[in-house]
């Protein structure tokens, strides 16, 4: 038998340390009260005839109690409850000290892969790891209730971003930065007036990203539309400039071309501005703000023409890359791109389908940008297309006192996921006891979820001013709370879930691509939505169905279910478990299949969806790649590429990189051979840390990346 100690780890049963635990115990209470050797066999023999392969420390501890009081050693007993309960007040005392010094000495690994926008071997991104490390610390003992925390603990539920709760900060948001550019903005205590040109327009809104992922900690998305306005001011004042040098010197149609010539090196530099700022600047937490930019051409737009030009020279720049240290370009992480289908360009003969040729011409050497389908999205979301936050959480419609629909400058106030398969596991087959438990932890997400909007509650603006006070959300006074903007649905709140394959293979033997697995998946589905809204009549907040939480979640949920069930055949022998209500990746399934079938699950989880689809050497598929994005225009809402190449991060190369059996990493391209450059990564998130080396048959060895 394995004994799960309370940090996870899975040791040998040793029935010894039963029996010292008691004697200790007796020490403390008179003769006529110790329990005899044959008191101390019965209760050994009692926990081995139970037959598990897996037991917890505390059910051991919880059987030793009532054995005790069945003996009638009730004064014993009670020793050992407090030195149970003294134990626990130990720990409670001291539980940052080991993680803390892991994260310094580079081996806390949990914490140090969590994001992949944190290099966390720097030293001012470690500041940040280890106030995060107090933050959990404090809210798990002092600030949450204790039902939660041992939620939390148990993989019940995941309170996302523990490491923040201390601070009254949120998590994603969509910046309004249409209003801060237009109208101003303060930052440092400067005023920012609205920029004269399209050059100190990029400059402005890198530096206001940079200012607002520094007060929370979620990512930000930008629609890029509000930067039109400033090119056609760039291209009015140079046409000025040059007609006032040369009118009378020179025809209309050359200074037109000079205008045009000084237009698009403004809108190079500009659009380089914001890659490389992104990229380069670090936010007071010590990592590259976690931005999104949403690429969308709106046919009323009156500055259409110049925002083709700049989502034109954004593509351009990305399929290009960035340099590494080495000189050689790679692909960036940030900012992430958003590139939106409407039947302009769908590749269906619209008049901007050539902008979508240069998206999936990029998405084959740079994975991004990824797809939304204003088609599908609009038939969600009462007409509307607009950007997913950060996280690829989706806000509710919300309209103003003047009845127009708002999505810039709203906000999440936090997640919560739900464990699917664990409650599949305990269920057993008993659809009514699922659903029985299911219930249960829903109000106990929901009381996890109302912790984050309480603790949000009576926030003052001035905690964050770019937030509240200049812009990025509102514009409120220093002194005001801003509980407005946290109730009537203006803000959301995010109950995320893992697992569905797993928990319908549990339930019904099969997968949820199947039509038994499919109609219990969709009830499953439903009745979250149903939470949801409940939750939103009785409260008046804005929750919300959002898939898609946490890549590394589905490996923390599979390894705790393993270790408290044991190996379970497609569920937790895998080491991880499926993301929401995705199709498990063994299932043989094609590109068009998937996205039509993961289609209604998105329409249900309107709080966030993306669908992924692998497609190995994209580079010679751009066709396959084009007809993939007609299909995600008509039939899916939010959809993204993956490939199954690996990728050389020092010369780019997109093909097979073999590791021999000395784990010596050579690329087949330019040729690096080294074993401290073994960086063979998923770009979906960027991630750079240790990898899983799994030696085959041969001596090929492939690499998983452990964060994915």
């Amino acid at each position: 038998m394995k004994v799960i100690k309370r940090d996870g780890r899975a040791v040998e049963y040793n029935k010894d340390k039963i029996a010292t635990a008691i004697e200790k115990a007796n020490r403390e209470v008179a003769v006529n009260e110790h329990a005899k050797k044959k008191d101390i066999n019965i209760i050994i023999k009692y926990i081995e005839g139970l037959n598990k392969k897996r037991m917890l420390v505390e059910d051991i501890q919880d059987i030793i109690e009532m054995k005790l009081m069945e003996l009638g050693k009730f004064e014993l007993a009670k020793r050992y409850i407090v030195y149970r309960y003294n134990r626990a007040l130990v720990r409670k005392q001291n539980t940052t000290d080991e993680s803390i010094l892991g994260l310094i000495k580079n081996q806390n690994k949990e914490v140090m892969e969590e994001n992949s926008n944190k290099n966390a071997i720097i030293a001012s991104t470690q500041r940040d790891l280890i106030a995060g490390e107090v933050s959990k610390d404090l809210t798990k003992r002092i600030l949450l209730p204790e039902k939660i925390t041992k939620a939390h603990d148990e993989g019940i539920l995941h309170f996302h971003d523990a490491d923040y709760f201390l601070q009254p900060i949120f998590n994603c948001c969509l910046i309004n930065i249409g209003d801060m550019l237009d109208n101003g903005t303060v930052m440092n205590g400067k005023l920012i007036e609205s920029p004269k040109s399209f050059q100190v327009a990029c400059t402005v809104t890198t530096q206001i990203i940079a200012a607002v992922a520094s007060s929370q900690y979620g990512g930000q998305s930008v629609d890029l539309k509000h930067l039109g306005k400033y090119l056609r001011i760039s291209y009015e004042k140079f046409k000025k400039e040059i007609v006032k040098e040369f009118k009378g010197k020179l025809d209309e149609k050359t200074i037109e071309q000079l205008v045009q010539i000084r237009l698009k090196s403004e809108l190079s530099s500009g659009v380089q501005t914001i890659q490389y700022q992104i990229n380069t600047l670090m936010t007071t937490n010590g990592q590259s703000p976690f931005v999104t930019l949403f690429l969308n051409l709106e046919e009323n737009d009156p500055y259409i023409e110049e925002n083709a030009m700049i989502i034109e020279e954004i593509l351009k720049q990305r399929y290009q890359g960035i340099k590494n240290e080495k000189g050689v370009y790679v692909t960036p992480a940030f900012p992430k791109l958003i590139y939106v289908l409407d039947e302009h360009n769908s590749l269906q003969g619209g008049k901007y389908d050539y902008l979508t040729k240069l998206a999936v011409k990029c998405s084959s050497k740079r994975l991004y940008p990824d797809y939304i389908s204003a088609k599908k999205m609009r038939e969600n979301y009462q007409g509307n297309v607009f950007s997913p936050m950060g996280c690829r959480s989706f806000l509710s419609p919300w309209k103003d006192e003047n009845g127009n629909f708002k999505f810039e400058g709203r906000f999440n106030q936090g997640v919560v996921t739900i464990n699917l398969p664990q409650i599949a596991i305990l269920a057993g087959k008993d659809e009514e006891k699922f659903y029985q438990l299911l219930d249960e932890r829903l109000e106990l997400c929901y009381e996890a979820l109302m912790c984050r909007h309480y603790a949000l509650l009576g926030t003052h603006a001035n905690v964050s001013p770019v937030h509240w006070c200049y812009g990025a959300i509102a514009r409120l006074k220093p002194s005001d709370v801003i509980d407005p903007l946290l109730k009537g649905g203006y803000s959301t709140l995010s109950l995320g879930y893992i697992g569905i394959y797993e928990t319908t293979k549990l339930m019904k033997g099969v997968s949820h691509t199947e039509k038994k697995g499919h109609d219990f998946a969709i009830n499953v589905m439903k009745k979250l939505k149903e939470a949801t809204e409940k939750w939103k009549k009785e409260t008046g907040l804005g929750f919300a169905l959002y898939g898609t939480p946490a890549e590394s979640l589905c490996y923390r949920f599979a390894t705790i279910d393993k270790n408290r069930f044991g190996e379970i055949k497609d569920v937790t022998d895998k080491g991880y478990y499926t993301n929401s209500y995705h199709v498990d990746v063994r299932e043989k399934i094609d590109a068009f299949k998937k996205l039509s079938f993961e289609s209604e699950f998105q329409s249900l989880s309107t709080g966030g969806a993306i669908s992924y689809i692998e497609i190995p050497n994209m580079t010679n598929n751009l066709k396959a790649l084009e007809n993939v994005v007609k299909f995600i225009y008509d039939n899916i809402q939010y959809a993204e590429f993956n490939t199954k190449s690996d990728y050389c991060h020092v010369c780019g190369f997109d093909g097979e990189i073999i590791i021999n059996d000395k784990l010596e990493w050579e690329c087949p391209n330019c040729h690096n051979k080294d074993k401290a450059k073994m960086n063979v990564t998923r770009r979906t998130c960027g991630y750079l840390g240790e990898n899983f080396w799994n030696v085959g048959k041969t001596k090929e060895i492939k690499a998983r990346v452990t964060h994915l």
